[in-house]
């Protein structure tokens, strides 16, 4: 139910108290109560209804109580004992309202990215800085940054006008790329929720390609979710069974990416669906995958990008041009650097060195899929 109704529950308070820190904690303690009672009363007809009640009052109690609100406080009657009805539409909109909120560009963009996934995805610390390749530590001090930074500044918890919604743009688009992430490696809830949301931002903004590029970007990506693994074992793509990949979503992204690419896109979601689409073709053109790496690179700067390049340059039989390119890029703490190293070491004899980068990558593994599959390397080695 947490994972359910967490975003829903906390968007609905947001909009309530104008208060995140507070709205948080009254959702924390909602979902407490509900811990206690519901196995000994039930599960309520309308869970996120009771949810949200039961945190509205605890919100009020503790302003009550704090006395520092106290305007407010007479503003803010107790809502009936009823459960309240929630419509669902309008809780699916606020959801990305919330999102839009929360990226306020008085806030650095991995702050606002970081706070909207703790708020929206109720992603824990631990996840959100696996996603920014950050200690845990590290992350909760810069959400907490960003939550003093929103007291002391007053900044406000409200919907933006829809001519500064492009503004927000970047920081919204990171976000629920983030969230599909964290579904990819295994929480299809999540990754159906980012699609969701990825479909309503490009309804609301039409004629924006990079909006249009994350939604076919995720739907090709979703589409193999059936083939990625084979019970608790990792399946890597040249090995997957297509007969699984779900033809109508990479139908549906192919013709999203076309919208994009009509609209002029060339930023880097554009890019990265272009890539995923060529992916899923019979013959995959791994010269043109590397290539379309090397313009996002040039786009991004970023390290894993060029990871992603070396790959693509390794699967067009230049293993040690692949190689050397790895060697020279600063990802210390990056599962798969290691990894990828080692498939490389492997792939030119050096069995020794490969084995020693299996090992670095199953020290850094987050989940257990994928220790497995590392635990196979090291034991066909």
């Amino acid at each position: 139910m947490f994972r359910e109704q967490w975003g829903r529950v906390l968007a609905s308070l947001v909009g309530f108290l104008g208060d995140f820190e507070l709205a948080e904690e009254a959702a924390q303690e909602a979902f407490a109560v509900a811990a206690e009672r519901w196995p000994q009363q039930g599960t309520p007809a309308n869970p996120a209804g009771w949810l949200v009640v039961t945190a509205r009052n605890r919100a009020i109690d503790r302003i009550r109580r704090e006395r520092t609100l106290a305007e407010k406080t007479r503003l803010l009657e107790p809502p009936e004992a009823t459960v309240d009805e929630i419509d669902e539409t309008v809780i699916e909109d606020e959801r990305l309202e919330l999102i839009f909120t929360c990226c306020h560009p008085a806030l650095a963009l991995e702050a606002q990215v970081a706070l909207t996934l703790r708020a929206l995805g109720g992603l824990s610390t631990e996840e959100i800085a696996r996603a920014f390749l950050v200690s845990a530590e590290t992350m909760k001090r810069r959400l907490s940054r960003a939550k003093e930074k929103i007291k002391a500044t007053g900044i406000p918890f409200a919907v933006p006008a829809a001519h500064l919604l492009p503004d927000r743009l970047d920081a919204v688009l990171a976000v629920v790329y983030l969230i599909y992430n964290e579904g990819y490696s295994g929480r299809v809830d999540l990754a159906a929720e980012a699609i969701r949301l990825g479909r309503l931002l490009a309804t609301l903004m039409p004629d924006e390609p990079e909006v249009h590029g994350l939604v076919a970007l995720m739907l090709v990506h979703h589409a193999r979710r059936e083939a990625r693994f084979a019970g608790d074992q990792l399946v890597l793509l040249s090995d997957q069974d297509r007969s699984l990949w779900d033809a109508s979503e990479i139908a549906a992204g192919r013709a999203t990416l076309e919208r994009a690419i009509a609209l002029r896109g060339r930023g880097p979601y554009v890019l990265q669906a272009a890539i995923a689409s060529l992916q899923t073709d019979e013959q995959i053109d791994w010269g043109q995958v590397a290539a379309l790496y090397g313009q996002l690179a040039a786009i991004t700067r970023s390290p894993v990008v060029q990871l992603n390049r070396a790959v693509a340059i390794a699967q067009s039989d230049a293993t040690e041009q692949a190689l050397e390119l790895v060697e020279h890029l600063e990802l210390d703490d990056y599962q798969y650097l290691h990894s990828t190293r080692a498939e490389l070491l492997r792939r030119l004899g050096r069995t020794e060195d490969a084995r020693a980068a299996y090992r670095q990558a199953l020290a850094l593994a987050s989940s257990e899929r994928e220790r497995r599959f590392l635990e196979r390397r090291i034991a066909e080695l």
